[in-house]
């Protein structure tokens, strides 16, 4: 299975291409580039037929043909020069022999057809259409989480060797599923391991994070354990600032969707505004 990593022309790209690097060498995985040429990036041109009078319908109508043609033939060429970008860029970061793909479609359905060969995906935390919004996540990303099964490193900011990891912990199926995989994956192999969780400071509480603590020290990590009230946004991220974590591990979109309408989401929240990268589990 391989480290799927999706380039476009966004700012995130050395960041994604340099991250997806170092997981593939830690896990030894073959590193793949995926840019998609998404159709919904280009304009759709409705029968004008009726529209277009004076003799000069058919002109009209070949002219916006050929100028959607070369629009996707530019598209197409630049996606494979940003694709070449990052072959090179991985190679440089220590991958043997990473290789790409270019595929038409949809974003989201080339994922879920690629799936079944994903050990990781990674992707940046804004697109193309979001470079202009400051720290907003981009909808294909929220989509892209919403529906995929495999675990995600989605990248902020420039790469950063991760050396440090902290498991946003709840107990629930997904964090306790971290924790194996954790313990489990070579990715984070040797490296200290927080476990934090925000909430009330119960004999409960601490049973779950212990169990959790025994587990990852069974496997080799210097874990440190902490529970600490608040708000959950808040708690983690002045965590992460207060002990210089790398990298936030977590699970992804916990509560239905109607209730994300209503109270927001916490992943959506530490993805707009985290400054490091996030793996989210399903």
């Amino acid at each position: 299975m391989n480290v799927l990593a999706c380039i476009d022309a966004s700012r995130s790209a050395t960041g994604v291409c340099d991250y997806a690097a170092w997981a593939s060498l830690r896990l030894d995985a073959p590193l793949v580039f995926l840019h998609v040429l998404d159709h919904s990036s280009f304009p759709v041109h409705g029968d004008l037929s009726g529209n277009i009078g004076l003799g000069s319908r058919e002109h009209l109508l070949e002219e916006l043909a050929n100028l959607d043609e070369k629009r996707a033939r530019l598209m197409r060429e630049q996606g494979q020069l940003m694709l070449e970008a990052a072959l090179e860029r991985a190679r440089a970061d220590g991958v043997a022999e990473p290789v790409s793909r270019q595929r038409h479609g949809d974003l989201v359905d080339t994922l879920q057809e690629l799936e079944p060969e994903i050990r990781l995906l990674v992707m940046g935390r804004q697109g193309e259409e979001a470079d202009s919004l400051g720290r907003h996540v981009g909808t294909h990303l929220e989509s892209v989480v919403r529906t995929m099964h495999r675990p995600i490193l989605v990248t902020a900011g420039e790469f950063r060797p991760p050396r440090s990891v902290m498991l946003a912990f709840d107990n629930g199926p997904s964090t306790r599923k971290g924790v194996d995989m954790i313990a489990d994956s070579l990715l984070f192999k040797g490296m200290p391991i927080h476990l934090l969780m925000v909430g009330a400071d119960t004999k409960d509480a601490w049973e779950a994070l212990n169990a959790a603590k025994a587990r990852l020290e069974q496997a080799g990590h210097q874990v440190e354990a902490a529970i600490r009230a608040g708000e959950v946004e808040a708690t983690l991220l002045d965590y992460e600032a207060e002990y210089d974590i790398d990298m936030i591990v977590m699970g992804a979109y916990g509560h239905s969707r109607i209730r994300q309408f209503f109270v927001g989401s916490t992943t959506t929240n530490i993805l707009a505004r985290t400054t490091r990268p996030l793996l989210l589990l399903r």
